[in-house]
C-alpha cells in the first residue's frame, strides 16, 4: 500500500497548518507569560515604593519630597493600568490562538480519520480480490482434476 491517495495531500496540508498553528500559539502563550511577568513586577515595584513613602511619611517627610513620591506612584499607577491593557491584549489572542489551534487540530483529525477509512475499504477490497483470486485458482485445480484423473 504505497500508493499515496490524493486525500493524503490535504492531511499534509492541514497537519503543515496545525505545526504552524502550535507554533503561534507558542509564541503567543510566550508573550502572555511576558506581559503578566512585567505587570507582577511593575505591582511589585509600586508596592515597595509605596512602603518607603510610608516609611518615610512615619519620621516625618518634607512637602516637597512627599509631592516626587506622589507623582512617581501616578507615573507608577499609569504604567500599570497600560500594563493591564496588554495583559488583557495579550490574553486575547491567547485565546483566539488556542481557538485557531483546536480548529487546524479537529480539520487534521477528521481528514486522518477519513484517511484511515479510505485505506481500510482498499484492504479490504484487496482481501476480497486475493479471496476470489484463490478460489478461481482452487475451482481451476479441483476441475483440472476431474478432467484428468490419475489413477
Amino acid at each position: 500500500m504505497s500508493q499515496r491517495l490524493p486525500l493524503d495531500t490535504l492531511t499534509e496540508l492541514a497537519r503543515t497548518r496545525t505545526d504552524d498553528a502550535a507554533k503561534r500559539l507558542g509564541t503567543l502563550q510566550n508573550a502572555q507569560l511576558s506581559a503578566s511577568q512585567k505587570l507582577d513586577m511593575l505591582l511589585k515595584y509600586r508596592q515597595d515604593y509605596h512602603d518607603q513613602l510610608q516609611a518615610l511619611m512615619s519620621q516625618g517627610l518634607p512637602t516637597a519630597k512627599w509631592r516626587n513620591y506622589q507623582a512617581f506612584l501616578a507615573t507608577l499607577d499609569g504604567a500599570i493600568e497600560q500594563q493591564r491593557a496588554i495583559v488583557a491584549q495579550a490574553l486575547t489572542r491567547l485565546d483566539h490562538g488556542r481557538a485557531d489551534w483546536r480548529d487546524n487540530k479537529r480539520r487534521l483529525n477528521s481528514f486522518d480519520t477519513l484517511a484511515e477509512r479510505v485505506r481500510r475499504q482498499e484492504l479490504m477490497a484487496q482481501a476480497k480480490r486475493e479471496q476470489r483470486d484463490s478460489d478461481e485458482r482452487a475451482t481451476r485445480k479441483f476441475f483440472d482434476r476431474a478432467a484428468n484423473p490419475t489413477f
